[in-house]
């Protein structure tokens, strides 16, 4: 199991060859106090005999005086290394170990589980591939498990490992197991985590780490180190977006001009055409430099020179990208903000931005919310403590060049720092292009929250009253998602079933708004967003009518679907996300507007001319791919029933 190799003894050279072209895999470990993050570490190290001789004597005479077992060997020693940690037994600062097995090469980042080194957490998580988040089987899942997820998904880390820990301590018990899988698919059906999976462990004596568990034989699925040699990450980099910001321009003699970076995402050979941004002059690929001497392809995280065929001005902070794809260019963003420092975080004053290769002065223009990574809601505030995560729109003092976060993990970050101390002080996520001032107008004309129209209730008739002769109190479910998603189908079938069981439901879409209330707009980003706006209008109504109201439109925007959340009221306003893949969408297309999107005759189209902004933390999320349109419709369903709307 352990990266040991008979090539050590016999050819040296081989065996150095062989390791250095393993594929790496960056993980961490999360999750609350005492889930067992660092024993887990220190058992997949003692197990795959990662470990010296030293520092296993080191860590058996610890555990006598410092150990949390009992006096046993304790393997959360093996990470826990600063004396505050073992003293107090927890893990206060990320812990980074290196080791490799036959297969694959790691980078384990072991996190603090603490609220307060939150920050700590999100540092861990930035780079990293795969997330393993610890429970522990007495407790369950609990707030810090929650938190933990939720950055997780605010990371953007595709596929996360549920070790539920401790299983000795609930004698090894398969009901108790499914008990916690069950109450974590429901938290995690609001967040973004395509490739979720469920492993019984015990850290601290080895069940189901390295080696399959002689306790658990109704577990049938893969260990802990299997599961880490053989999942497949290859699929997550950006190999279509070709992004080189230039970090130093190499210039040893007048023969030879040269840019050197790291690839951010794509792959580039020789004699392809590129672009300089921000000038957009246009060359080609001369050759491709590095220290072992010119080679045929690059691609990301490859750090090389780039030659050119032209004599073009470039320096650091510019990027070169492929002519025919070109991030977005803006001075102003809006992003998600985790915020890092003791001094709060204030609106309007100046901060350093350090954006790939690029450091430029600019503020956090507007704070538009924060958000209780306990529960999920969102609330208005007027700066960010330390810890606290929340969405904002961002002014930089010149234009930058970006991907959504999602899209693009290298380009689409940023940190901000302090300009007197110099310290980092807070970390970004783009989520959307430059806020266009004139769909924001529209919103802003009027305020932010439900209207006030005699307590929200229409005439004499109170909203009890109404939730009494209906059965119900009113709710309007938002079901967004790309065009041909299935978001129309699911609303339809859930109006058709809560109406058969005698609810009051009426079903509104993009569409038939269109055909009338919204029948003067198009379908530009400002009248995507008026459209949405009059029909929050039109579901406040239903709602003071006492009725449950269904709304399918794409509504890209997640700034805009906030403004009609806060139009309908945040209390009983849903967001549903229909998840299909674009390229699902594509089939479905009977109207051929994806054709026309990708000849440049629909402009501003989602999910190809324009960008889809996936819901922060929807309260539910569907494929119609996937599971059937009925399916879908009872989970929306059940999602109502659950929220207390109906019984």
């Amino acid at each position: 199991m352990s990266h040991q190799s008979e090539l050590i003894a016999t050819d040296i050279d081989a065996y150095l060859k062989q390791h250095e072209h393993k594929q790496l895999l960056r993980f961490i470990t999360c999750g609350s106090v005492d889930d067992g993050k660092s024993t887990l570490i220190g058992r997949l190290l003692f197990d795959s005999k990662m470990l010296y001789e030293d520092e296993l004597s080191k860590i058996e005479s610890d555990s006598v005086t410092q150990g949390s077992a009992g006096g046993k060997f304790d393997p959360a020693l093996a990470t826990d290394g600063l004396k505050e940690e073992r003293e107090q037994g927890i893990t206060i600062d990320v812990a980074y170990r290196y080791f490799s097995t036959a297969k694959r090469k790691f980078i384990i980042a072991d996190t603090p589980g603490h609220e307060q080194y939150t920050r700590n957490m999100a540092t861990g998580a930035s780079s990293a591939d795969l997330a393993v988040i610890l429970i522990d089987a007495r407790h369950g899942v609990l707030t810090q498990t929650r938190r933990h997820s939720f950055i997780v998904s605010l990371l953007g880390i595709r596929h996360v490992v549920v070790a539920i820990n401790k299983m000795d301590l609930v004698d090894f018990s398969q009901q108790r197991y499914e008990e916690i899988c069950e109450d974590y698919r429901s938290f995690a059906a609001r967040l973004d985590l395509p490739d979720l999976h469920f492993i019984p462990i015990s850290a601290l004596n080895g069940d189901n780490v390295v080696d399959s568990s002689e306790n658990m034989p109704w577990y049938k699925g893969s260990t802990l180190m299997n599961f880490l040699e053989t999942v497949y990450i290859g699929s997550d980099r950006n190999l279509r977006d070709f992004r080189f910001p230039v970090q130093y321009v190499n210039r040893p003699n007048l023969d030879f001009r040269g840019f050197c970076g790291t690839i951010a995402s794509g792959i580039i050979r020789p004699g392809e055409e590129v672009m300089v941004l921000p000038s957009r002059q246009t060359s080609k690929v001369k050759s491709i430099e590095t220290f072992e001497g010119p080679i045929d392809e690059a691609y990301t995280p490859l750090s090389v020179t780039l030659t050119l065929e032209d004599e073009i001005d470039a320096s650091r902070g510019n990027m070169i990208v492929r002519s025919g794809n070109v991030p977005r260019s803006a001075d102003t963003v809006n992003a998600m903000i985790v915020w890092m420092n003791q001094d709060a975080m204030i609106p309007g004053k100046t901060y350093l931005f350090k954006h790939t290769t690029q450091t430029l002065p600019g503020s956090i223009e507007t704070l538009n919310y924060k958000i209780d990574v306990n529960s999920l809601h969102r609330s208005p505030t007027s700066q960010l403590e330390l810890n606290e995560i929340g969405r904002a729109s961002v002014a930089f003092n010149g234009p930058i060049h970006f991907d959504a976060y999602r899209r693009n993990r290298n380009t689409g970050a940023f940190i901000i720092i302090d300009r007197i101390s110099n310290a980092t002080v807070g970390a970004g996520m783009i989520l959307d292009g430059e806020i266009d001032e004139q769909r924001r107008a529209i919103w802003d004309d009027e305020t932010s929250e439900a209207p006030d129209d005699g307590e929200g209730q229409l005439a004499n008739v109170g909203g009890e009253e109404r939730a009494s002769r209906f059965g119900q109190k009113p709710v309007t479910v938002l079901l967004t998602g790309l065009t041909g998603s299935g978001k129309t189908a699911i609303g339809n079938a859930c109006e058709r079933k809560l109406f058969d069981a005698g609810r009051a439901v009426a079903m509104i879409d993009g569409e038939r708004v269109r055909k009338g209330l919204s029948g003067d707009l198009g379908f530009s980003v400002h009248d995507r967003s008026e459209n949405l706006r009059r029909s929050a209008h039109l579901a406040h109504t239903l709602n003071d009518a006492g009725l449950i109201c269904i709304a399918a439109f794409v509504a890209p925007n997640e700034a805009v679907r906030q403004k009609a959340a806060a139009v309908v009221g945040r209390d009983r306003f849903l967001v549903v996300h229909v998840a299909t893949s674009v390229d699902v969408c594509r089939q479905r297309d009977t109207k051929g507007q994806y054709a026309e999107a990708d000849a440049g005759k629909l402009t501003e189209f989602p999910g190809v001319t324009a960008v889809y902004e996936t819901p922060d933390a929807p309260d539910l999320v569907l494929d119609a791919a996937s599971d059937s349109i009925e399916a879908c419709a009872d989970a929306v369903i059940d999602l109502i029933r659950d929220r207390g709307f109906i019984r």
